[in-house]
């Protein structure tokens, strides 16, 4: 299983975002079973229906749908992620944390994201 953030989702669908090339490259690792938070899916899909439009967002939304494991923030899940926000002394976003709270809880070990923050987590490997 791959957790799949924001980021590269971001940069798969924008031809024009700095991190395109690379997402191409990693596209292979989209056949592995991938995993989603509700909070990524969410950014990605709003940020990619600013810069390419409605459409664009949608059909992201319908891969997501169609592709991915949605795990959702549940009241249950709050606590375990607020100590995930505060052994990085919130130098992680909320929902960033809410990623590696997945990854511990699911034992995910693998992330594709762009965004370096996640480099700060033990024990995960960023596929950029």
């Amino acid at each position: 299983m791959i957790l799949v953030d924001s980021s590269f989702l971001i940069a798969l669908t924008d031809s024009k975002d700095r991190w395109h090339r690379d997402a191409m490259r990693l596209r292979p690792r989209l056949q592995d079973l991938l995993v989603v938070s509700d909070l990524g899916l969410s950014e990605a899909v709003t940020v990619v229906g600013s810069r390419k439009g409605g459409k664009a967002a949608a059909i992201l939304l319908e891969f997501l749908t169609d592709s991915c494991r949605i795990e959702f923030l549940d009241r249950g899940a709050l606590g375990g992620v607020a100590a995930v926000h505060l052994r990085y002394n919130a130098s992680l976003s909320f929902a960033d944390a809410h990623s590696l709270w997945l990854m511990e809880s699911l034992g995910i070990h693998e992330i594709l994201s762009f965004d370096a923050d996640f480099d700060k987590a033990k024990g995960i490997e960023r596929l950029h």
